[in-house]
């Protein structure tokens, strides 16, 4: 997958979540929440609920139906479409993408992190991300 996250600073909080034995996910990789309990996928469209970065990588059909996530830390991350603002609270905009929020995002729980950078579309910035899972 492209656009991964690269880590700048170290995360302190770790989570497992389960994921398919058919998924494929790259270390780095952003991950939403499914509809299943405790459950993981690549992100792959805004709206997406932010649940971690993948701390290691999953191999596609490899019989390991987990994975450790990262919910913190300070990392580069990839713009979507609209980019982001400085000081903005991000969210998920696309696969491996983010971009600033709006009001419902916050009590949805979509919140990925702060931007602290300004990018355009496409522009990787660095992003403090925050455990809110």
């Amino acid at each position: 997958m492209a656009n991964e996250a690269v880590c700048i600073v170290a995360p302190t909080e770790f989570t497992r979540y389960t994921v398919a034995d058919a998924a494929g996910i790259a270390k780095g990789t952003l991950l939403k929440l499914s509809a299943d309990p405790n459950t993981a996928a690549a992100s792959s469209a805004a709206g997406d609920v932010f649940a971690g970065i993948a701390w290691e990588e999953k191999t596609a059909n490899d019989g390991v139906t987990n994975i450790g996530v990262a919910l913190n830390g300070t990392w580069d991350l990839t713009c979507g479409g609209a980019g982001a603002t400085l000081g903005a609270v991000l969210v998920l905009s696309g696969a491996n993408l983010v971009g600033n929020s709006v009001e419902a995002d916050l009590v949805l729980g979509r919140v990925v992190g702060k931007a602290m950078e300004t990018g355009s579309a496409a522009e990787v910035i660095r992003v403090r991300v925050w455990s809110v899972v």
